[in-house]
């Protein structure tokens, strides 16, 4: 039986073991699918022994570790690489390949299940860390007209934007003129808001926060107060991305839609 991991601190709470269960389920495939917690800057020595104990087919890598899995990879995908993050791993010999199909998951959850159209659209992304560069690697060829990535430490919105050709704010400086506003921070896991005012949602169509939490996150209420006339969290970006790992490593495309609907309607019971 083929072993899969997803790693990340914290990872307790990931729905990821959920989700690819239910795909193997409904695909027919046997998988063993586990979350593992890594320190911070013990990524490279933790999944060096993780191969050797368990010798894992592929991992999924979230907060904090993605660039860490760019790094470490022998190999990337070309979204990977444009990304400079990977969220997907596949282990061959001595081969690492990493992917990055944060994008992918993103993109279709938006455009299939929000009908939003990124053709000549504002785009504002709120946090410059990996999950913001796999998404902005993704958006860019589909004809936005301008997109903007904002970070509470300007510097870093800078050289992403100067990396990816796209324009670069501070949190303070941000208006009115976006037509969807897309939160890529950590800073829900404190139970806080981005520090931003909120004139950015006067305009907005959507607020998607790629965050998955049961309940709604400090982004999503901030929106909502502020007006925004449609709000999402990331379970869907979540069980798309998942589902295209899936697909990288087993050559499967499953069915999405129902695993969307039950775990939706799960988060709602409780």
């Amino acid at each position: 039986m083929k072993k899969f991991y997803v790693i990340g601190h914290p990872v307790a709470h990931s729905l990821s073991p959920k989700i690819h269960a239910m795909f193997a389920a409904q695909c027919g495939e046997e998988i063993d699918y586990q979350s593992i917690d890594f320190e911070p800057g013990c990524f490279i020595d933790s999944l060096g022994r993780l191969r050797r104990e368990q010798n894992p087919y592929g991992a999924n890598v979230t907060v904090p570790f993605k660039r860490d899995a760019a790094d470490y990879c022998t190999e990337l995908t070309e979204r990977a690489r444009v990304a400079g993050a990977v969220n997907t791993i596949t282990f061959s010999g001595n081969q690492v390949f990493g992917d990055n199909t944060d994008g992918a998951g993103f993109v279709h959850d938006v455009c299939a299940r929000c009908g939003f159209d990124f053709v000549g659209k504002r785009v504002l992304m709120l946090g410059a860390g990996g999950a913001a560069r796999g998404v902005i690697a993704a958006i860019r060829p589909l004809g936005c007209a301008r997109i903007t990535v904002a970070n509470r430490t300007e510097s870093r919105a800078v050289s992403l934007a100067e990396e990816m050709g796209i324009h670069a704010a501070a949190f303070t400086d941000l208006g009115r003129g976006y037509d969807i506003v897309i939160n890529a921070t950590s800073a829900g896991l404190s139970g806080a808001a981005p520090a931003v005012p909120n004139t950015i949602f006067s305009d907005a169509q959507l607020a998607y926060d790629l965050v998955y939490a049961q309940y709604s996150t400090p982004f999503m209420r901030l929106a909502r107060e502020s007006g925004c006339p449609r709000v999402e969290d990331g379970l869907g970006m979540l069980i798309e991305q998942a589902a295209e790992s899936f697909k990288v490593w087993l050559g499967v495309a499953p069915d999405t839609a129902p695993v969307y609907m039950a775990l939706r309607a799960a988060a709602e019971k409780a």
